[in-house]
């Protein structure tokens, strides 16, 4: 059963957390879905809502498992097909082990346009698959008389076409219609006039959209605005109007002011279902294909179900005959008549009794967020109608015959009356390799499974993940439970997807793909043996490498993913187009070193300023000390050298470090009240002695303007919660540094506040460190500038005060080492966190800056990326649908990049790019995808290189260089006597180096050219 709706297991659910929000996420907890239909969509939509962990979901089906099911049904088992069993009760287990606080429950009734539906009353959601068109309008009826209404959602996917469609009722209140952070921006000026007119600080865009409401806050002149609300119109990307500030109740603007988003709920209206069968609202995905057309084929499906009780026969010509003439009535019926496209709804007849797995993936992923929004109120709900259809990878029908869609009685009966055996068949001998094992890859694999890939003699696929399952894991990578915590990602989700579909043959590895692992492990020879690579990654430079290996090794690659509702599915088909690396993303904004370290004004500076503390202070700068003494000798040898004159590298760090490092737990809590007072008194009492809050700049005007604030020094509060929070968390970071034991005893209050009563406080005694105020110096100046005001007595502190510690018996070898503290997010009982949150917000309140609470501490400075499993659901069901296309060898106009934000809803479907030509002279130029080869022997020399290009393409060979080393550079001293010499002699090959990829250039044609001809890489191989 369920646990208490309030209580958010914050390890299971952390990911999704961070982008529904506690509000949504409670809500959820608290809701009832029903949802009729186990079926291949059906069981899809179940396991993510299951997995964002709703109260209760109830399981309608009455159907028994047949084998057609298998191809979609990942939970149902070939013993189900053969007991008959029903298909919700056979899937029960399965369910509700993916989420223990999620209550599962069946139900076997029937559901028909002729039911009592009173029962639904109980829900807050309704989900139809498989369903009469006459039930869906009856229930939808029911479901909109309710008060308050019920929230309706119908779909299904017939062969390769599908739909969904919503209806939340008359007056549906939308909380955020997007789910984004709140954004703000700094003011430069408001103008009195009518309207105002805001202009954005430091040309910085305010990223705000038409019609957004704003607040304002600390602003100075115009006080009047502060706490106001405004609705704002656009001007430019750095300009916005507000109201009329023309009139005396608003005083000129001085300086200062930020304008905060405000999230307004919204109201949308719905239309039954009935109402739109005639006059659809409609999304539009791909501007390619026109959905209102899909929309008249679905109809006409749906109408020949409810005449025949069945689906039209698998290529049975006299079933696509009547449902063209079903769509030829149904569309006079529409309001906007259609042009009928008689091949479309044929293809539709054609497929419809089989089912396309990644569509099921997909259309579950959207519906599942839909659920979301109708018991949540988060992001905008779908308007009303979705329509994806795959015709793309139906073969022509002249092209093959109809008895290779017939079922067969196997587990692939679904898939082959979509795609035929022929094409069945190439993706069980197919070889794949997919590279992450996580939330995309346990999807991928569950497709995999369900298509066959790999599972007939020949094929195979391989995976490797160098990760193991943490808990956080379980609410999105739906492959792994508890049991498997801890274990390796790879072999356990082999080990599931086999279970899935015991034919497969898949070889799990544990390594990292990397320079690294290139010889040992994933060399050229084994790209080459590799028909499709498929990126599960989380990370653009493992993306980037992956990109370089393939387009090297002229292999296709399947490129996606998710950040919260937001994904994206890029196909890269080798030789055909673009890849990966032809587009750049943009880069984040740095913050400006200086900001961080002396003018934070938002807390994200402040957070980041504590995650830059964690790591210098409790893992960069014990790493380094243990480093230092193990390299250097003991303190006396090193005392030795310093009143010798020496100055061993690093010896003035270690030296104080050795001094700060606690020898007890008493220490531990006294260095965390010492560096409260340093860090958040002593700091502003200097910035303030060298900036007085009245200075000014060399135009006159004011030092500390927005968005700089003048800092207020925290003064030590032991009842403060903060406060304390802060002193017990830098004191156990300090012990575990120092391998001190930390008993519940010592860390119970009163002990605490004794401990810090007995710290003896320094006084305040203003630092010479120079403080940089240019936004435009880097970290590394500003640390120069810094070192170098500190002056050389420096040394002469460090010799005293290294006596003084062996004096005192303070650097003893037990003394010289420490444990360096290894940042994890992850892990609640560490204290990490306690301090990254504790000393940001003390950081803000001295900057006079909003706090922020533990979770958006917690994301931001664990730079965590919101995950949920219904985006990837979707991104996996398209990527898998984009696998089918390249083992069919579709034409390059039938491949379908993909963005999505399924909170929006937005999905937009695009060819892919054409690989860019660059041009090594007139009628000569190449693709990312060229590679020239050249294949020499034991004498074959450099001279003989150079006349082959001479020879061959009329170029003269200008450069050659192989990794980091110049091979060959003609204006190189020594260079032209190379000639001679032997390309092995020159390239120094390993025994085990049949070739080496080389880059190389040409003389330009044009004597007046600056640059070399360009020319794709060259892999000579050196044929011993």
């Amino acid at each position: 059963m369920a646990s208490s709706a309030d209580e958010i297991d914050d390890s299971l659910y952390s990911r999704q957390r961070y982008m529904l929000g506690d509000q949504a996420m409670k809500k959820m907890a608290h809701s009832h879905v029903f949802l009729s239909g186990l079926g291949g969509l059906g069981v899809e939509i179940a396991k993510n809502i299951v997995l964002a962990g709703v109260k209760s979901l109830t399981a309608h089906d009455t159907k028994s498992a047949n084998w057609k099911d298998l191809a979609t049904q990942f939970f149902l088992k070939e013993a189900d097909v053969k007991n008959c069993r029903n298909r919700a009760e056979a899937s029960v287990a399965s369910l509700s082990e993916l989420n223990p606080n999620v209550d599962v429950k069946v139900s076997t009734e029937n559901v028909s346009a002729t039911s009592n539906l009173a029962f639904l009353s109980n829900y807050q959601c309704v989900i139809l698959t498989e369903t009469s068109l006459a039930t869906q309008i009856q229930v939808n009826e029911f479901c909109r008389k309710q008060n308050p209404p019920i929230q309706f959602i119908s779909g299904d996917v017939y062969g390769v076409f599908s739909y969904a469609f919503c209806d939340f009722g008359d007056e549906f209140e939308v909380a955020d219609l997007n789910g984004e952070e709140a954004k703000q921006s700094f003011v430069a000026s408001i103008s009195k006039e009518n309207p105002g007119v805001v202009t954005c600080l430091d040309n910085r865009m305010h990223k705000f959209d038409d019609g957004d409401y704003i607040t304002f806050k600390e602003v100075n002149g115009m006080e009047k605005l502060n706490g106001e609300m405004h609705q704002i119109k656009v001007i430019t990307p750095y300009a916005y109007s507000i109201c009329d500030t023309s009139g005396n109740e608003y005083q000129p603007h001085t300086d200062g002011g930020i304008a905060c988003q405000v999230k307004v709920p919204v109201k949308r209206k719905f239309e039954s279902l009935a109402q739109q069968l005639l006059k659809p609202s409609v999304m539009m995905l791909d501007f390619l294909k026109d959905p209102n057309m899909d929309h008249l084929a679905i109809i006409a499906l749906l109408n020949f179900q409810d005449k025949h009780g069945r689906l039209p026969w698998v290529r049975d010509e006299d079933d696509a005959s009547e449902l063209v003439s079903i769509a030829k009535e149904v569309n006079t019926s529409l309001v906007n008549k259609q042009t009928v496209d008689t091949d479309a709804i044929k293809a539709l007849a054609y497929s419809a009794e089989g089912c396309f797995s990644p569509l099921t993936a997909f259309l579950g992923g959207v519906v599942a967020q839909e659920v979301l929004k109708a018991v949540t109120s988060k992001y905008t709900p779908l308007d009303q109608w979705m329509f994806v259809d795959a015709q793309e990878i139906l073969p022509e029908p002249s092209s093959v015959s109809a008895q290779d869609f017939k079922p067969r009685g196997d587990r692939y009966d679904a898939l082959r009356s979509c795609i035929g055996e022929t094409l069945l068949s190439k993706l069980g001998k197919l070889n794949l390799f997919m590279v992450g094992c996580g939330a995309i890859g346990c999807e991928m694999l569950k497709n995999y499974a369900l298509l066959g890939v790999g599972g007939l003699k020949g094929g195979k696929i391989t995976i490797t993940d160098n990760d193991l399952i943490e808990k956080s894991n379980l609410n999105r990578q739906f492959l792994f439970r508890p049991k498997h915590i801890q274990k390796p990602k790879s072999t356990t989700g082999a080990e599931s997807a086999k279970n899935i579909n015991p034919a497969l043959t898949i070889v799990a590895h544990q390594n990292k793909v990397c320079q690294e692992t290139e010889k040992e492990f994933f060399n050229d020879a084994f790209f080459e043996s590799m028909d499709i690579v498929v990126n599960a990654l989380d990370n653009v430079e493992a993306r980037r490498y992956m990109d370089g290996r393939c387009v090297t090794n002229q292999r296709s690659l399947l490129e996606s993913g998710t950040m919260g509702a937001k994904g994206h599915v890029q196909v890269i088909v080798a030789n055909m187009t673009e890849s990966y690396g032809s587009q750049q993303d943009p880069v984040d904004e740095d913050i400006p070193y200086c900001t961080l370290k002396s003018f934070p004004a938002t807390i994200e500076h402040t957070i980041q300023w504590a995650r830059d503390k964690f790591a210098s202070f409790f893992s960069i700068k014990p790493t380094s000390f243990t480093k230092f003494w193990k390299d250097h000798g003991d303190a006396q040898t090193i005392l030795k050298k310093l009143k010798a004159g020496e100055q061993p590298e690093g010896v003035i760090q270690a030296v104080k470090f050795l001094g700060y490092r606690p020898a007890n737990w008493n220490e531990c809590i006294s260095t965390g009240r010492l560096k409260f007072q340093k860090y958040f008194n002593y700091k502003a009492q200097n910035l303030l002695r060298v900036f007085p809050r009245d200075s000014l700049l060399k135009d006159g005007t004011p030092f500390w303007q927005s968005p700089k604030r003048p800092p207020t020094p925290q003064v030590f509060d032991e009842n403060n919660e903060l406060h304390i929070s802060f002193v017990i968390s830098v004191a156990r970071l300090c012990a575990f540094f120092s391998n001190i034991k930390v008993t519940g005893q010592d860390l119970q209050l009163p002990n605490v506040k004794s401990i810090i009563r007995l710290t003896n406080i320094p006084e305040f005694v203003g630092s010479v460190k120079k403080i940089v105020t240019d936004e435009e110096a880097s970290k590394q100046e500003i640390d120069e500038a810094i070192e170098g005001s500190e002056g050389d007595e420096q040394l002469e502190k460090c010799k005293n005060q290294l006596a003084t510690l062996i004096a005192n018996n303070r650097a003893q070898p037990e003394h010289l080492t420490m444990t360096e503290v290894e940042f994890e997010k992850d892990d609640d009982r560490n204290g990490h966190i306690d301090f990254i949150t504790s000393a940001s917000n003390l950081r803000a309140n001295m900057y006079s800056i909003e706090n922020a609470d533990r979770l958006k501490t917690k994301k931001i400075a664990g730079r965590i990326v919101p995950a949920i499993a219904t985006t990837t659901a979707a991104v996996a069901g398209l990527a898998t649908l984009e696998l089918v296309k390249v083992v069919k060898e579709a034409p390059v106009e039938h491949y379908k990049n993909c963005f999505m934000n399924l909170g929006l809803p937005l999905i937009m479907f695009s060819e892919p790019g054409r690989p860019m030509e660059t041009q090594i002279k007139p009628g000569m130029s190449y693709t990312i995808w060229d590679r020239w080869t050249v294949k020499g022997h034991k004498d074959y020399t450099l001279k003989d290189l150079t006349n082959h290009f001479k020879t061959k393409y009329d170029l003269e060979l200008s450069m050659m260089v192989h990794g980091v080393r110049m091979v060959y550079v003609p204006i190189m001293p020594g260079h032209n006597k190379r000639l001679t010499q032997t390309m092995i002699s020159l390239l120094k090959p390993s025994s085990d180096d049949a070739y080496f990829d080389l880059v190389i250039g040409f003389e330009p044609l044009d004597e007046d050219a600056d640059e070399d001809l360009p020319a794709p890489p060259l892999r000579y191989y050196f044929g011993v």
